[in-house]
C-alpha cells in the first residue's frame, strides 16, 4: 500500500531519527558502510521511498556520504557555526543564545511617511504610512545593537497602538498581527564611522568598536514584503558564519 504525504512525512522523519541514534551508539562508525537500501527499509519495515527521504536528509546535514553503486557511508559530522546566516534569528534570539541576558530601550514606535528606498524594498508607494521602530539593545547591560524596522501601516494596522509591545519583534507580529515571517534576503555592510548609529554604539572614544550593518528584507509565507530591518550591530560581540561547499 502507498504510503501518504503525512504518513511519509512522520515516516522518513522517524527513520532518520532512528539512524542518527545508531551513529550516537556506535552500531555504525565514522567511515563504516550501512546495510544495503534493501535490508535497512526490510528492517526499519518502511517502504524504500521513506528510506530514501531520511537518508538524503542526513546526507544535507553532512550526517552520512552517498556514493552512488558503491553504497553509503558514516562520515564525521561538521561542527555546528554559531550564528549562521543560512538561519533567520531575531537580535534577541542570538544575544539569549550566547547565554546573555537581553534587554532594551525604545528610541521610537511611531507611524512616519515613507522614504523611497524603504518604499522600494517593501513594495509599497512612495510617502504612504510606514511604522517605525528603533530601539537600543543590550547584552547583560551593555549596548550591543541599533535596530530600525520599517513595516507597512496598511499590515500592521494599529497593532502598536493597541498593545503594548516589548521583547522579540517576530513574536509580535506573529501573535498580534498574524504575521509570520519565513525568510529574509541580508545585505551585510560596513558602515562609516560617521554613522549616527554607529556613534551609539561606541564604548570608548578613543577606541572605534567594530560594528557592521545588516540590512534585511523580511518576507512571509506568502513571499509578501512585510519588515525592513537595519540592524547595527557589535562586531566584536556578533559573529557571522556561512559554510559553502563546492559544487
Amino acid at each position: 500500500m502507498k504510503e501518504s504525504g503525512t504518513n511519509l512525512l512522520i515516516g522518513y522523519q522517524h527513520i532518520k531519527q532512528e539512524i542518527e541514534k545508531m551513529i550516537d551508539n556506535r552500531l555504525w562508525k565514522v567511515g563504516q558502510r550501512l546495510p544495503s537500501e534493501y535490508e535497512l527499509a526490510k528492517y526499519f519495515n518502511v517502504s524504500r521511498e521513506t528510506l530514501r527521504a531520511a537518508i538524503k536528509l542526513l546526507e544535507q546535514e553532512g550526517k552520512l556520504l552517498v556514493k552512488h553503486g558503491i553504497g553509503t557511508f558514516v562520515i564525521k559530522p561538521l561542527p555546528v557555526i554559531p550564528s549562521r546566516l543560512e538561519v533567520l534569528q531575531s537580535t534577541g534570539t542570538m544575544i539569549k543564545l550566547a547565554g546573555l541576558t537581553e534587554a532594551d530601550t525604545k528610541e521610537m514606535i511611531g507611524e512616519v511617511v515613507c522614504k523611497k528606498e524603504w518604499a522600494d524594498a517593501l513594495n509599497i508607494a512612495e510617502d504612504s504610512s510606514v511604522v517605525k521602530l528603533e530601539r537600543v539593545r543590550y547584552a547583560d547591560g551593555e549596548a550591543v545593537a541599533y535596530s530600525i524596522n520599517i513595516m507597512p501601516k496598511e499590515l500592521v494596522e494599529d497593532a502598536f497602538e493597541r498593545v503594548n509591545f516589548s521583547g522579540s519583534l517576530f513574536g509580535f507580529l506573529e501573535e498580534t498581527c498574524k504575521i509570520h515571517i519565513a525568510r529574509a534576503d541580508t545585505e551585510l555592510l560596513v558602515p562609516l564611522k560617521q554613522d549616527k548609529y554607529v556613534r551609539r554604539l561606541q564604548m570608548d572614544e578613543e577606541v572605534d568598536t567594530p560594528v557592521i550593518l545588516m540590512k534585511q528584507l523580511h518576507y512571509d509565507e506568502r513571499n509578501r514584503e512585510v519588515l525592513y530591518s537595519f540592524d547595527y550591530l557589535r562586531n566584536d560581540i556578533f559573529n557571522f558564519w556561512i559554510r559553502r561547499e563546492r559544487k
